[in-house]
């Protein structure tokens, strides 16, 4: 039996998906002022941020450093860097904390896998969004389906949910 490409990206994303255990939850996010938890495991980057409007901000500088450093080129840092801030803004906005980022420049198959975990679906929306017309939000997914060569969520057991894209480098 032939492994097609899709089954190869699927245990891929299935690998990934398993760095990441179900139980215990996360770290809880830093208070404001404190410097993003930063470890790198397989090549992975995680970052835990706070929960706040400075998480997208952060989350793209992190990301700018990380694949800027992996010699990327500056359109498929600029995809990768709107992507993170839209999974961010969107976890800030949509969901609780904690809030995790992860970041994957894959050597192979020439992608970059950007993960957010979030305490998963908040009981309302956060402050900017609810501050603001129809028309001012709600391009989001949009954005990440022109960018994303495929993209998703894995909700965890403990009710944390993950949503992630993978950004081609070609």
């Amino acid at each position: 039996m032939t492994t097609t490409v899709e089954d190869r990206l699927e245990e891929q994303l299935d690998d990934l998906l398993a760095l990441w255990p179900d139980e215990p939850a996360p770290l809880p996010a830093p208070a404001r002022t404190a410097a993003p938890v930063t470890g790198v495991t397989d090549g992975i980057t995680e970052c835990t941020l706070a929960h706040d409007t400075t998480a997208p901000t952060i989350a793209r500088h992190i990301a700018r450093t990380l694949l800027a450093a992996h010699d990327l080129p500056d359109p498929v840092i600029d995809s990768a860097l709107l992507v993170t801030s839209e999974l961010v803004t969107n976890a800030v906005e949509h969901a609780l904390a904690p809030l995790t980022l992860h970041i994957h420049p894959e050597h192979t198959g020439g992608r970059v896998w950007i993960g957010v975990t979030d305490g998963g679906p908040a009981t309302h929306d956060g402050a900017w969004t609810t501050s603001c017309t129809e028309d001012e939000h709600g391009r989001g997914r949009a954005v990440i389906n022109a960018l994303a060569d495929t993209h998703g969520t894995h909700t965890h057991t403990n009710g944390h949910t993950t949503h992630w894209a993978r950004i081609p480098t070609t």
